[in-house]
Order: structure tokens, then C-alpha cells, then sequence
């Protein structure tokens, strides 16, 4: 069973981070608290995070800072980036949220339902591209290992059993689908998109080798 998927929460104030788990509680993952940009990009140093809540507004760092940091190493520039902000922030927040790299913008007091169900799809998207990437491996190494003549029944043996995997992550990411449609959140559609791309070639790859 993989391990469950960590969001990382980011916020100088004690009382919002214990809101955040509240409204998150629910859901299956692990966060991790991080009460400024500092602490957050060492949190990312020894942790791989399914995405980022991050407060605009901090003393020092504050979360466009942050966001450049993260963005500008290889390991996290991936990761998706959600920012939270006060309702009466400048008018160019927004702008400067999808500038820094966001995937989205919600201002407080946000909707909890609304948040909950945005970190619910980027967590299943998480976790697929989690799976996606370990049948990718298994593919890949009936792809490039030629098996002795003994072994056939080997490779005979693994390929249903990867069928199966890869039927079932088409299946999750249908359903996946379906939810986003239902939350007609712009901010979901490249994931997505690449999501599907990914898969696609996964199963061109194995309809080749079966």
C-alpha cells in the first residue's frame, strides 16, 4: 500500500494552519505544516508533496518568494501551487499568483467545500501519476530486456497483470475526469491533459509489446 499523499501548508498563523486541517481532515493525506517560506522550502528538501497550500502574505518570505524558490529547483518546479490570500489584498495578487507559477488563487474567507474539493482531484492526480509511474517502469523493463528462452513464461505471466493495472488507472482517470468536469475548475485542465497523454502512450507502448 504506497504511502499517503502529503500537502504541504504554508502560513505564519497557527490559527489558519489548524483551519486548513480541519476543512482537510476528511480526505486521505498527511499534511505538513510550514509557518514560513523558510521552513517550507526546507520541508520540500526531505519531502515530496501532492501540491501546496501557500499563504500570500508573510513576514520576511513571503509567498511569491517562496513560489520563485520552488519553482527554480528541479525537484519541486512540478509540484502545484495553490495561493491563499486575504480578500482586500492588491488587485495585482492574482495576476502575480499565476505569474509566480500558481495553478490557482482563492482569497479568505474561501468556500471549504470548494478547497477541499480542488486538493481532493490534485491528490487523485497525485496518486495516478504515483501508479502511472511504476507500470511505466514495469513496461519499460519487459520493453527493453530480452528474456532467454526459459523466461517466456515469465513474460506471459506479467502482462495480464499489467493489463489489469493499466485498465484500472484508465478507469480512475476517467473517473477523475468526470469529478473535475463537475467542478468546472480551469486550473485542473493541464494536469489533466498531461495526465491523459501519459497514459495514452503507456498503453501504445504495451499494445506493442502484447
Amino acid at each position: 500500500m504506497p504511502d499517503r499523499a502529503k500537502i504541504l501548508l504554508v502560513d505564519d498563523r497557527e490559527e489558519n494552519l489548524i483551519a486548513l486541517e480541519a476543512i482537510l481532515s476528511s480526505l486521505d493525506l498527511v499534511p505538513v505544516r510550514a509557518r514560513s517560506g523558510e521552513e517550507a522550502l526546507k520541508a520540500l528538501l526531505s519531502n515530496e508533496f501532492a501540491l501546496i497550500l501557500l499563504d500570500v502574505r508573510m513576514p520576511g518570505m513571503d509567498g511569491f518568494e517562496t513560489a520563485s524558490h520552488i519553482k527554480r529547483r528541479e525537484r519541486t518546479r512540478n509540484i502545484p501551487i495553490i495561493f491563499l490570500t486575504v480578500v482586500d489584498s492588491a488587485p495585482d495578487y492574482a495576476f502575480r499568483s499565476y505569474a509566480a507559477g500558481a495553478v490557482d488563487y482563492l482569497t479568505k474567507p474561501f468556500d471549504p467545500w470548494v478547497l477541499r474539493a480542488k486538493v481532493s482531484v490534485f491528490v487523485e492526480l497525485y496518486n495516478m501519476n504515483r501508479r502511472l509511474a511504476e507500470q511505466a517502469s514495469m513496461l519499460r523493463e519487459r520493453l527493453t530486456t530480452e528474456l532467454p528462452p526459459g523466461k517466456a513464461a515469465d513474460q506471459a505471466a506479467v502482462l495480464p497483470e499489467l493489463s489489469r493495472r493499466l485498465s484500472a488507472v484508465e478507469t480512475e482517470l476517467t473517473r477523475v475526469r468526470e469529478v473535475a468536469a463537475k467542478t468546472n475548475d480551469p486550473a485542473l485542465t493541464g494536469p489533466l491533459s498531461d495526465l491523459t497523454d501519459r497514459i495514452s502512450h503507456l498503453r501504445s507502448g504495451f499494445d506493442a509489446l502484447s
